[in-house]
């Protein structure tokens, strides 16, 4: 049923700056909005009918430097649409996770990943006060909330502790603490006007460092 809500209100298409991936995308988010809460249940907006900047970022990355993968277990922590556990595939990781609380989102990332020929599972939990196996954790645009910050950053600062390697894709949103992480690279990234105000945001990946 899930399957079948997404591939009917979405159209596959490649990502604008990692055009190696297809997903499934919507144009409108409100109406697709209003099409999920007719469905259903109260629904959280539809995150996982787009290509955010911090996905992007983070997708290309990995792409461009498969080395920081390959062969390696990745979790791709609150996937979204599922683009950057579908890049991390492709750049050879295995195994990997997308995980997720939205079950839209989870099954987002299975046809997305379906659709770019790689295997991905999926995992709906909040993991955040888990100690994941993986060996590299990917995050994009995660820090959306000052309550998301709050629970995400100890959670990565952990996994990095641990010898994780532990990325983060962000366009600057207002409650990601840099203190503690390593500039790796900038895109200006091509998003959706209408989401994001500006049809291009300059997005920065980072490393996370353990500690406080």
């Amino acid at each position: 049923m899930l399957l079948e809500f997404i591939r009917t209100h979405t159209t596959l298409a490649p990502v604008p700056f990692v055009p190696e991936v297809r997903l499934f995308q919507a144009e409108e988010p409100i109406e697709l909005w209003e099409k999920t809460e007719a469905a259903g249940d109260e629904q959280p907006p539809p995150f996982w009918a787009f290509a955010w900047a911090g996905g992007q970022a983070l997708a290309r990355h990995v792409l461009d430097r498969p080395e920081l993968v390959g062969g390696r277990g990745v979790l791709d922590l609150a996937t979204g649409s599922g683009l950057v556990a579908v890049a991390a595939a492709l750049a050879g990781a295995a195994p990997v996770v997308a995980n997720d609380i939205d079950p839209y989102s989870l099954a987002a990332a299975a046809a997305n990943a379906e659709a770019n020929g790689v295997e991905v599972r999926t995992v709906e939990a909040d993991v955040l006060d888990t100690d994941p196996e993986e060996q590299v954790i990917l995050a994009g645009d995660v820090f959306y909330s000052r309550a998301m910050a709050a629970r995400v950053l100890p959670f990565l600062r952990r996994a990095a502790g641990r010898g994780c390697l532990v990325l983060v894709g962000d366009p600057g949103r207002a409650y990601l603490p840099i203190d503690g992480m390593i500039k790796q690279r900038s895109y200006d990234v091509p998003v959706i006007e209408s989401l994001e105000s500006v049809p291009v945001r300059h997005t920065t990946v980072w490393q996370v460092t353990g500690g406080r």
